[in-house]
């Protein structure tokens, strides 16, 4: 039964956002907000730099775990554990850096369940290649800070994360 047409005055007479004639947005929101937008821009710049790589922030990721990790090669799940950005399919993501010459992947003897990933030469070359460019990239989107605001951001943000 379709709507009658005075429901459908009345539901497009109501505004969109009831809160938009509530108070100003609260501290928390605007806090939220601002981390948000400021992740939105931190990212964007970073895609960019690893674009001219042919990579993506992800894979960057993936080799860094690596290179920190065992020198015998790590597990999927390792991977998975360690990424900033959680992501559903770790071994689709394994598949493409594998393809691109990135990293290797050896499935165990004694069980064939178990695979161990390594970095490549051509993923460490790629990724020490990287390390300025993104150290330079961090100095840039900081810069407007002191020293002392710095430590005082992180020691901020490590409380943040670190709550209950």
């Amino acid at each position: 039964m379709a709507p009658s047409i005075s429901l459908l005055r009345q539901l497009l007479s109501r505004p969109t956002f009831p809160c938009v004639s509530t108070p100003p947005i609260d501290l928390a929101r605007e806090a939220y907000l601002g981390v948000i937008r400021l992740h939105e821009k931190l990212t964007t710049e970073a895609a960019e730099v690893f674009a001219r790589h042919d990579i993506t922030a992800a894979w960057f990721n993936v080799m860094r775990i690596l290179i920190g990790g065992p020198p015998g090669g790590v597990s999927c799940q390792y991977v998975g554990e360690r990424l900033l950005h959680r992501l559903p399919d770790v071994t689709r993501l394994i598949d493409r850096m594998e393809a691109a010459g990135l990293v290797t992947r050896e499935r165990s003897t004694e069980d064939r369940r178990v695979v161990t990933i390594r970095i490549t030469k051509k993923g460490r070359t790629t990724c020490d290649a990287l390390r300025e460019p993104i150290d330079e990239l961090h100095r840039r989107q900081f810069a407007h800070l002191s020293r002392t605001a710095l430590e005082q951001l992180v020691m901020r943000l490590r409380n943040a994360l670190d709550r209950p």
